[in-house]
């Protein structure tokens, strides 16, 4: 695909906290916070958020918090709120402050529900559940009252101290806000702010049994952050009259302007935390951070980069209505970032072995090669020629088609970076499959054309005794639907079987066994590949595919 313009537009978002600051709006002040919910991995929708909420506070001088919203105890851990906080450092970001809770704010929310009780704004309410959604109504009718909606102030009182106190159990009673029953709007129609949930709170610990509402929550979370502006996605659009209305009944520090735009919906992909947390709890992948997963931890061990990820988030922009983002997007922005970082290095993934007959056994001479054939600051590396080398068995053809530029019987080939080679022989098992090669090489080739004849092709190779033994683990896309989960469909019967290959007898050239993951590498003419240091133990070296040199989808 033709390359993008990455200019970053001048979105409405931007235009519009322009036209705030322009009107000494919020003291001048630009403050934006990024609210994950602690319940799974971040993905690449969430990196999309991420990049918006703390790109804006940069651009304006502003500041971004980081602030769980972890009012579901029961599905929510430490280790999903460590892993959201190295996502975000990785991306290259920092908060402002420490890290926010919104169990911080409990006790506030607590309070605040108790005026809203005492402004006869709140009631609880002991219907049940599938009551409370019979009552609710329909979007073509409106609802109706629940019978303990008149009762009094006092008796509410009582009653919500009974629930914070553990006296009744779960589900038998609920706090709801006193809105209208009859709005066209189903999330006014007297929401619920407070349930009871006996659990333990991995940051309260046990000191509450009920929990407030994410709606109720969130916005109060808002305002005691003095957040100037709430940027959220479309779903919360038909939310922010109740967001609007709660911050208007209480006395609270500021009152954020809510703000929605689209969220990223990405082709061939699937980003619903539920869906993910099935494929890792059912065993489809090895877990949050496996490569072929779209969270951000699953990409950074594929060997995405962070400015890869921001520049794909700037290329799509930010509007108001939803669509579906081609993923060839995201990959021509990792394919044309890696190109320019990363460092070259040869690696067989198929070895067929080379005997140079004109070499002499035991002979070594160091070939010295460009990391990079356009960044010189990358450096050189070394690779030792000697008389037996590893070609990949794909290079090589007894009865190639017309167009084939690679090794044949008789025909010559380049070795990248060292001899113009002749394959004299070829020697097969009883089988009748080539084992080896007997070549001859041109020792006046080395860095230098052939006289008087033109060679087709050029090669990788590998010194044979010299060269590392590898693992390579061939990643690509996890579903092979455009659409997995759209309608009717189950994702699961679109997952890709060839979303991974691995590939146990590769060998790589020497310099690869002091890779580090944090350096992608590009294994010529195969693709971009990390070290996996997860998996590299006991001697073993583990490089996962980050993506193939070209899109290869839809072709062939």
């Amino acid at each position: 695909m033709s390359k993008p313009d990455v200019t970053p537009p001048s979105h409405f978002i931007r235009q519009i906290i322009r036209k705030d600051l322009d009107a000494g709006k919020n003291s001048g002040r630009v403050a934006t916070r990024f609210p994950p919910e602690p319940n799974g991995y971040l993905h690449v929708g969430h990196a999309k958020s991420i990049c918006l909420n703390f790109t804006l506070a940069q651009e304006f001088g502003g500041t971004c918090n980081l602030r769980f919203d972890d009012t579901n105890p029961e599905k929510e851990s430490q280790e999903y709120i460590d892993a959201i906080q190295r996502d975000v450092k990785w991306l290259g970001f920092d908060w402002n402050g420490a890290v926010r809770y919104a169990s911080d704010y409990f006790d506030a929310l607590y309070n605040y529900a108790v005026d809203l009780i005492k402004q006869d704004k709140a009631y609880v309410d002991e219907l049940t559940a599938d009551q409370i959604r019979e009552y609710r109504g329909t979007l073509k009718e409106p609802g109706k009252d629940s019978p303990f909606r008149c009762r009094s102030v006092e008796e509410n009182l009582a009653r919500f101290e009974d629930m914070r106190s553990g006296k009744l159990e779960e589900g038998k009673a609920v706090l709801r806000v006193k809105i209208d029953m009859a709005s066209p709007n189903i999330n006014m129609r007297d929401p619920v702010i407070y349930r009871i949930k006996k659990a333990h709170h991995h940051q309260t610990g046990d000191k509450w049994c009920i929990y407030p509402m994410y709606d109720y929550t969130h916005c109060i979370s808002d305002a005691l952050e003095e957040i100037t502006h709430s940027i959220c996605t479309l779903e919360f659009e038909d939310h922010r009259p109740l967001y609007d209305w709660v911050l208007d009944q209480l006395d609270v520090p500021c009152h954020p302007q809510q703000i929605e735009f689209a969220r990223l919906n990405l082709n061939y992909t699937v980003t619903s935390k539920r869906k993910l947390k099935l494929l890792v709890d059912e065993k489809y992948v090895t877990g949050w951070d496996d490569p072929r997963m779209p969270t951000i931890a699953g990409m950074r061990r594929r060997g995405f980069t962070p400015e890869s990820i921001r520049t794909f988030c700037e290329m799509i922009g930010v509007t108001k209505s939803d669509g579906v983002v081609d993923v060839g997007m995201l990959e021509f922005a990792l394919r044309d970032d890696l190109d320019k970082r990363a460092p070259r290095a040869m690696c067989v993934l198929n070895p067929l072995k080379v005997t140079i007959t004109n070499w002499e056994a035991g002979k070594q001479q160091m070939l010295t090669i460009p990391s990079h054939p356009k960044d010189e600051s990358l450096g050189v590396r070394e690779i030792p020629f000697t008389r037996e080398l590893y070609i990949d068995q794909t290079d090589f053809m007894e009865n190639p088609p017309k167009d084939f530029k690679r090794l044949v019987p008789g025909e010559e080939v380049r070795l990248r970076g060292a001899y113009v080679i002749r394959c004299d022989e070829v020697i097969k098992d009883a089988n009748g499959n080539v084992i080896e090669l007997k070549c001859s090489h041109d020792e006046n080739t080395l860095g230098k054309n052939p006289e008087g004849r033109k060679v087709k092709g050029v090669i990788h190779w590998v010194p044979a005794q010299e060269s590392v033994p590898v693992q390579v683990r061939l990643y690509d896309r996890l579903f092979n639907n455009e659409s997995p989960d759209s309608g009717d469909k189950n994702f699961l019967d679109f997952i890709n079987p060839n979303a991974l290959v691995v590939v146990d007898n590769a060998r790589a050239e020497p310099s690869l066994a002091k890779a580090t993951s944090t350096i992608a590498f590009q294994f010529e003419r195969e693709g971009y590949f990390v070290k996996d240091d997860a998996d590299s133990t006991g001697g073993k070296l583990v490089f996962n595919r980050t993506i193939t040199l070209r899109d290869t989808w839809g072709k062939g």
